[in-house]
């Protein structure tokens, strides 16, 4: 494309100017994206370019990373405590709202029995990608609610093999059914085996392999490849790249390089996200709304409305009205990969493309309305629904509470945990450097491999039900960082830092910190009682000094 670098220019500017404006009116960045790609193709006459395919491939990895740190979070017995949400929840809401949906389509708009069915199902399926992103930003995915919708989520992101299975089955008439259902079932098996071995034998192994070079930009390649070649790998065996992710996530929420792998991958996951939404909005065709300005409205009525009261209808039967009617509110909308089936349709004929843009146009809407709905949640269950008891209880709990959290295992971070441990008082290190944990390991310490500057790692190990926390990291602009991101999620705890010299402790006085340690005056006090009392001969341990100051004013800050 010659026009590429302006194209990409005029979305960054206007896509940056937009969330800024919409942030002030607390309006999610999605809409922005959204929006922006609307005016991009209409800008550069995007809408109908045959050449944006690679650009919504590249935008799909924005789905891919999105599902890979959802799979980091819950494990293969995390899903397995699940199955009643994915499987019993998730096949109720895609059968009954499929066939609920492709009846209307046969039976009420006198459409071919072949383009009813795949209309039903794909808009039987909701937005992985927005849904998950408003629950994490909200750190609702793993509340009462958010647990059933993840459940329904997954469960959708597995019925699109089956979809694109029917779509094959129907355009290609002259592969036989038995055919295709035998080689969908040996890829799955063949995924689910290479995923297993990759996982237990290959991947640990090789990402600790990659931490002895030292290098954080080799670690972050080494992730990228994982992540990347796993779900290709998925999509080669005839599945999505997003549930290929998904299951590579799970794999390695069991080793000790979740959290390291999760917060170097986050900016990745946000930029790619971007793209994918952009994406979304240039396919917005404004004469197509303007066209059928009645019909398009009481599409995306009729299909939400009739969604959210299917899966709230569903879920009343076994959950809480209350969990049921929030879950209901969040899946009401239709998802991403309904484009892409529309799409491939379109393309073989078996839907009339005049229909396909209505329903792309009604899709994109029900999407932008999605972050509005799911920010008013409670306020629509509070108007609704009687209160009840609370749901929102966490299904993983890291088991952490009126714990200490040390920040650092340097010198003296080990000279700490050493001191904690003696007083028998309950602590966890959070430390980046992989050489500094295994020695960690080795002394039977409670340590995990994470960046204590990333909010996600901090609440993931309860920094808000720590009794203190203890900021003991030597590089002063990694101090900085790390306590700015302690004092934005927890600017009421306990936080006691360690800074080197005085220009450091008024970089550190900048921040709601509860009380500084300053090396440079414990070990300035130190050598002048040295010389005072010349005749000792013991050297004085200025870290040890430091550590035990830190002690004291942990004491002193938590009473």
């Amino acid at each position: 494309m010659e026009n590429l670098l302006t194209i990409i220019l005029t979305t960054v500017i206007i896509a940056t100017l937009l969330n800024v404006l919409l942030k002030r009116y607390e309006i999610p960045t999605v809409i922005g994206y959204i929006v922006s790609g609307a005016i991009i193709s209409q800008l550069f006459g995007l809408t109908h370019a045959k050449h944006n395919e690679s650009l919504h491939q590249l935008a799909e990895f924005g789905i891919v990373f999105l599902m890979f740190t959802i799979g980091l979070e819950f494990s293969i017995r995390h899903l397995k405590a699940m199955r009643r949400e994915v499987f019993l929840f998730g096949g109720l809401q895609m059968v009954v709202t499929g066939n609920l949906f492709g009846a209307f389509a046969h039976q009420v708009l006198g459409l071919e029995l072949k383009s009813s069915i795949i209309i039903g199902f794909s808009l039987a399926l909701s937005s992985t990608a927005i849904v998950l992103k408003m629950l994490t930003e909200r750190n609702e995915i793993h509340s009462g609610y958010g647990r059933v919708v993840l459940g329904i989520l997954l469960l959708q992101d597995i019925a699109v093999i089956p979809i694109l299975l029917m779509l094959s089955i129907f355009t290609a008439p002259e592969r036989s059914l038995s055919d295709m259902l035998l080689w969908t079932t040996i890829g799955a098996a063949a995924l689910l085996i290479v995923i297993f071995v990759l996982g237990r034998w290959v991947l640990e192994p090789f990402l600790e392999w990659t931490l002895s070079a030292d290098s954080e930009e080799i670690f972050l390649v080494a992730a990228l490849m994982i992540v990347v070649g796993i779900s290709y790998i998925a999509h080669l065996l005839g599945f999505s790249y997003s549930l290929g992710a998904f299951l590579a996530g799970m794999i390695l929420s069991e080793t000790r390089f979740k959290y390291r792998i999760e917060s170097d991958l986050l900016t990745f996951r946000d930029i790619f996200l971007g793209i994918f939404f952009v994406t979304i909005g240039m396919q917005i065709e404004p004469q197509v709304l303007w066209q059928h300005w009645v019909l398009i409205p009481a599409l995306l009525l009729g299909i939400m409305g009739a969604k959210a009261l299917v899966i709230f209808t569903l879920l009343n039967t076994f959950l809480q009205r209350r969990t049921a009617l929030k879950s209901a509110l969040a899946l009401m909308q239709v998802g991403e990969f309904a484009l892409a089936v529309f799409a491939i349709a379109a393309q073989n004929r078996l839907i009339d493309p005049e229909i396909v843009q209505v329903l792309i146009v009604t899709i994109v809407l029900s999407m932008i309305l999605t972050p509005f709905i799911i920010n008013n949640l409670r306020r629509i269950a509070d108007r609704l629904v009687q209160q009840e008891p609370p749901e929102e209880i966490p299904i993983v709990s890291a088991g952490y509470h009126n714990h200490i959290l040390v920040l650092g295992y340097g010198a003296l971070g080990e000279k700490l945990s050493r001191e904690l441990r003696k007083r028998s008082l309950p602590y966890l290190i959070v430390e980046h450097d992989y050489k500094l944990v295994k020695e960690a390991q080795e002394k039977g310490e409670p340590v995990i491999l994470g960046n204590a500057a990333s909010e996600r790692v901090l609440k993931e190990l309860g920094i808000r039900n720590a009794a203190a926390i203890i900021v003991a990291i030597e590089n002063p602009e990694k101090t900085r960082m790390v306590v700015d991101a302690v004092t934005r999620i927890a600017p009421e705890a306990n936080t006691v830092v360690a800074v080197k010299n005085s220009s450091h402790q008024r970089i550190i006085e900048t921040f709601p910190v509860t009380h500084i340690v300053n090396a440079s005056d414990l070990v300035s006090h130190a050598i002048l009682s040295e010389a005072l009392r010349c005749h000792l001969r013991t050297p004085i341990d200025a870290e040890s000094d430091l550590a035990a100051a830190l002690i004291d004013s942990l004491k002193a800050t938590n009473g």
